[in-house]
C-alpha cells in the first residue's frame, strides 16, 4: 500500500468525498480549457491555411513578418487608448499595410528594404510604448508567443465570426487574387484591378493577425501562415486543394501541438509551430512527381 494510499485512506468518509469531489472539479475544469484551445485553434487554422497559400505563392513571407510584428505597437496602442486589443491590432496592421503601398508606389526604396523598416520600427515602437505604461501589466511573452490554453469563449466567439467573415471574403475575391498572383499585367487587362486585390489580401491578413495573436503570439503567426501552406504545395495538384490541405494540415498541427504541449508541459504556441514543421518533413518523404498543374501561381 503507498503512502497516499494509506493517508487516504486514514480520513473519515467526509474528507474523502472531498478530495475526490476537488479532484473531479480540477479535471472538468482541465478538460475545459484544452477543449476551448482545441476549438479555437482548429478555427483559427481553418483560416490561416487558405491565406497562407496566397503568401506562400506571392512570396510574402517577410510581409507577414512585418504585419506580426506591427501587432505589438498595436497591443500598446490598445491600451494607451482604451480601446478594445483585437480592433487596435487590427487598425495599426491595417495602417502599416496601406503605409507599404504608399512607399512602394515612390519607387525610392525596395519592397525588402522597405519592409525591414517597417517590421523593426514598429516592433522597437510597441516595445518602447510599452515601457510607459506603467500603470498597466502587460504579460509581454504573452502576447510575443500566445497563450492558446488561456482562450475564452468570447474568443472562440470572435475566432469564428472573424474566420467565417474572412473566409467569405476571400471566397469572394479568390478569381481576382488568383488571376493578380499569376500574372498582375493579365488580371489589369482582364479588368481584375490587382492593386485591389492585392489590399483586400493585406486586410485579410491584418484581420488574421488581429485574431491571433492571443493563440500564438506575434512572433509565430507567420509560421502558422506559411507552414502548412508549403507542406500542402507538394501534396496538392490545384490552388483550390492546395488551400483546403493547408487547412486541413494546419489543423493537425494544432491538434498535435497541443497533444505534445500537455503530454511533455512545454509551450503550447511553439508546440504547435513545431508540430507543423514535423509534418512538413514528413511530407518531403513523400515522393511526388509533378507538383502542379498550369493553374498554379508561378508554377514553382
Amino acid at each position: 500500500m503507498t503512502m497516499n494510499t494509506m493517508m487516504t485512506a486514514a480520513l473519515c468518509p467526509r474528507d474523502r468525498r472531498t478530495i475526490t469531489v476537488t479532484a473531479m472539479k480540477g479535471t472538468t475544469m482541465f478538460a475545459d480549457y484544452f477543449s476551448r484551445a482545441l476549438i479555437a485553434g482548429i478555427g483559427l487554422a481553418l483560416v490561416t491555411g487558405p491565406l497562407g497559400c496566397f503568401v506562400v505563392w506571392r512570396r510574402m513571407a517577410y510581409f507577414g513578418d512585418t504585419m506580426a510584428h506591427s501587432a505589438l505597437l498595436g497591443v500598446a496602442l490598445s491600451f494607451l487608448l482604451s480601446i478594445n486589443l483585437t480592433l487596435g491590432v487590427f487598425a495599426v496592421a491595417a495602417m502599416v499595410a496601406g503605409a507599404l503601398i504608399v512607399l512602394q508606389r515612390q519607387a525610392t526604396l525596395s519592397t525588402d528594404a522597405l519592409l525591414g523598416i517597417l517590421s523593426h520600427s514598429t516592433l522597437a515602437v510597441g516595445l518602447v510604448l510599452v515601457g510607459f505604461l506603467t500603470t498597466v501589466r502587460i504579460d509581454l511573452m504573452g502576447f510575443l508567443f500566445g497563450d492558446i490554453l488561456a482562450v475564452s469563449m468570447q474568443d472562440i466567439a470572435i475566432i469564428y465570426g472573424g474566420g467565417i467573415a474572412i473566409l467569405a471574403i476571400l471566397i469572394l475575391a479568390w478569381r481576382p487574387l488568383l488571376a493578380s498572383t499569376v500574372s498582375p499585367e493579365l488580371a489589369e487587362a482582364e479588368g481584375l484591378r490587382p492593386e485591389a486585390s492585392r489590399l483586400v489580401l493585406m486586410i485579410l491578413m491584418a484581420s488574421v493577425i488581429a485574431i491571433a495573436m492571443k493563440l500564438v503570439g506575434v512572433l509565430l503567426i507567420t509560421s502558422l501562415l506559411i507552414i502548412p501552406a508549403a507542406t500542402a504545395r507538394r501534396l496538392s495538384s490545384t490552388p483550390e486543394a492546395m488551400a483546403a490541405v493547408a487547412a486541413v494540415l494546419g489543423a493537425v498541427a494544432v491538434v498535435g501541438g497541443l497533444f505534445g504541449s500537455r503530454t511533455w508541459d512545454t509551450a503550447s504556441g511553439p508546440s504547435i509551430v513545431v508540430m507543423a514543421l514535423i509534418v512538413f518533413l514528413l511530407s518531403l518523404t513523400v515522393p511526388v512527381t509533378r507538383l502542379f498543374g498550369r493553374r498554379t501561381p508561378h508554377g514553382t
